[in-house]
């Protein structure tokens, strides 16, 4: 395929002939000349220095072994030996059979036996010796991470694999190793350095790999995985592996974490091993003091029984197990705290397993992209359910969703909700969209161009869970937003004089001044609301007024709000 492409483009590849005798030379060069651009050398000192300065350029090397000042197996020794020019297929040109053995172990391509009386031979083989050392450079570009030059994953789950068959008594090791807070030295030290972290710890890795007889790869990012035979000291040579990068860096701040396999099972397939060693790799971001994490059977437990969340949730949605749950917001910037509007949050009943924490499945659908149906079947039953609320009472509580930050990638988001909003014959300021901080900070400039089609629109927007991830007083002033919804963690250790307290009162003050209203969520005692509405706060929800209840139970605290009967 590359050999017919070169000839369509009329290519002429460029090939060193390299021989004593003027005669072979000629001889050499009247046959392929006609197809390739040759240049020659009449021993192999005068070959080397040719070589070295066409190495970009030259193709092929035709070497005559015995020779004055430097003879082709010497050549051959050198090239072989040179990361750069290895890669230029050399023919031999020899009239001694005993000499092709020692040629190929010194990397020789082919050979081209004297007298040269076939010159149809002789091309083919030119031809079919560029095209093979050609075709594997584009395989090895491929095979190869280009920043790191470690295997790609999916050459390394092939080798992987190639590696069991070969010794198929030995028992291996998974592992995934991480960078801790990579996204910070990217950010704080700049891409550049973040590039040198990955090359320092890849170089790293290749030598401790080689050692150990294993194979390595880049993933994507910061993350490596490794296979290697079981030992159980991984902890120490994750130690060492992290001094070693540290001493090369020069910089003592970096950290690494590991997620283990031990003695992986070889009955299942290898990425499903890799899928192992990356769930313990991600644990171990919540075990304190220990820079490892084993994979064991609480964890496989764990994840026979996500999986099997992931497999029933299109039968909960079709078969109604999914309720969506609504807690009150009330507004207690007046004298007596008001009916404001609601949260609609979702809650999983299923039928064999009971009440399933949305803690549990939420985070799991955000990771694998299942999240999207979840949150369409919400954005459905509040439209509804704000529509029935109103034909039923005369009264429009106002209803906010969360979009995750996979739904803010959706280019249907906008006239999806645009449709749940006319086909309910809804007021757009009804319809409130609560978007977490984190989705803002991971790519804020998307973000925000988003938002600001939705606001134009009419949406309000409430930035969800503020004060849990890391936004700058710069970006919150830049992004586009209603309201700020306070994370719960603030909430629940507020106290009179508090730091918490004064860090929420300082939050509620910068919301007023960038004119953007303040929620706090997760308000469960008197003290709580006392002190939120001390400090200003607009608005607020929790267990002092109300749990998330079902639509049937919030009719009540509808009725009640607005001295209305049930009918």
């Amino acid at each position: 395929m590359l050999e017919e492409m070169r000839m369509e483009k009329n290519i002429k590849r460029q090939v060193l002939v390299v021989d004593d005798e003027q005669i072979n030379r000629d001889i050499l060069g009247m046959i392929i000349s006609r197809n390739y651009d040759v240049i020659y050398a009449e021993d192999g000192s005068e070959a080397l220095q040719l070589i070295k300065e066409n190495s970009r350029t030259l193709s092929l090397v035709m070497l005559d072994l015995m020779m004055p000042k430097i003879d082709g197996y010497e050549l051959l020794t050198i090239l072989h030996a040179d990361d750069a020019l290895r890669r230029i297929p050399v023919i031999v040109l020899t009239s001694e059979k005993s000499a092709e053995v020692k040629s190929l172990e010194l990397g020789a391509a082919d050979f081209i036996t004297k007298p040269y009386d076939t010159p149809e031979v002789i091309l083919a083989r030119v031809q079919r010796s560029i095209q093979l050392a050609e075709d594997n450079v584009i395989i090895r570009a491929t095979e190869t991470d280009e920043l790191t030059g470690l295997l790609t994953k999916e050459f390394f789950f092939q080798y992987c694999r190639q590696h069991d068959e070969y010794f198929p008594d030995l028992v291996m090791d998974a592992m995934v190793l991480n960078v801790n807070r990579f996204h910070l030295i990217n950010d704080l030290r700049g891409r550049s350095f973040g590039n040198i972290v990955l090359t320092t710890m890849a170089g790293c890795i290749k030598n401790t790999v080689k050692q150990l007889e294993g194979l390595a790869c880049r993933c994507e990012s910061d993350t490596f995985y490794i296979y290697i035979p079981h030992s159980n000291d991984c902890p120490n040579k994750l130690n060492m592996l992290t001094e070693m990068i540290r001493e090369k860096l020069g910089w003592r701040s970096i950290s690494l974490r590991l997620g283990i396999y031990q003695e992986a099972d070889r009955s299942i397939d290898v990425e499903e091993r890799f899928d192992r060693a990356n769930l313990a790799c991600s644990r171990q971001r919540s075990i304190y003091g220990s820079s490892y994490c084993l994979y064991d059977t609480e964890m496989h437990k764990r994840e026979l029984y996500h999986e099997r969340l992931i497999n029933e949730m299109d039968r909960a949605l079709r078969e109604k197990h999914f309720k969506v749950f609504y807690q009150p917001k009330y507004n207690i910037r007046g004298e007596m705290p008001r009916l404001s509007s609601a949260e609609a949050l979702i809650r999983w009943f299923h039928p064999e397993l009971g009440m399933i924490s949305p803690g549990e499945f939420i985070p799991l659908f955000e990771t694998n992209g299942l999240i999207q149906k979840l949150d369409r079947f919400v954005w459905r039953e509040a439209a509804e359910q704000i529509r029935k609320w109103r034909e039923r009472f005369g009264v429009t509580i106002p209803v906010s969703v969360n979009v995750s930050r996979m739904d803010m990638y959706d280019p249907d988001l906008e006239s999806l909700l645009l449709d749940l909003v006319k086909s309910n014959g809804l007021d757009i300021k009804d319809y409130l969209l609560e978007i977490t901080e984190s989705a803002y900070t991971n790519d804020s400039s998307q973000m925000i161009k988003t938002v600001e089609k939705l606001r134009a629109d009419g949406f309000q927007v409430e930035m969800d869970d503020f004060g849990s991830g890391y936004s700058s007083l710069n970006m919150l002033a830049a992004l586009p937003i209603d309201a700020l919804k306070l994370d719960m963690r603030f909430v629940r250790n507020i106290s009179e004089g508090s730091k918490d307290m004064k860090l929420v009162s300082m939050m509620i003050e910068i919301a007023g001044m960038l004119g953007v209203s303040v929620v706090a969520e997760g308000v469960e005692t008197e003290e709580q609301y006392r002190l939120l509405k001390n400090a200003g706060c607009d608005v607020i929800q929790g267990y002092y007024f109300s749990r998330p209840v079902p639509p049937e139970d919030f009719d009540r605290l509808i009725e009640k709000e607005f001295d209305l009967s049930l009918s």
